[in-house]
């Protein structure tokens, strides 16, 4: 379960100030429900994607004990 800042909160701040768990959780949501957005959401979930590219993408190149190879938000 997501524990953290919800998108009224994250919406009043720079992409660029979001974590790395807060674009890995909205990206997810607003990816499933991409057939369903108006352009508003479409606008906001392009500009997760774009962040998520800037920092150079979500997986990590290896597994270690500490974390596997995707971001995890819960």
């Amino acid at each position: 379960m997501y524990v953290g800042r919800d998108m009224t909160e994250l919406t009043m701040m720079s992409k660029k100030d979001w974590t790395n768990k807060e674009l890995a959780f909205f990206h997810q949501n607003l990816q499933q429900m991409t057939p369903y957005l108006n352009s508003e959401g479409v606008t906001i979930h392009r500009e997760i994607v774009k962040e998520i590219i800037s920092r150079g993408g979500m997986a990590n190149d290896e597994a270690s004990y500490e974390h596997g190879t995707r971001e995890h938000y819960d």
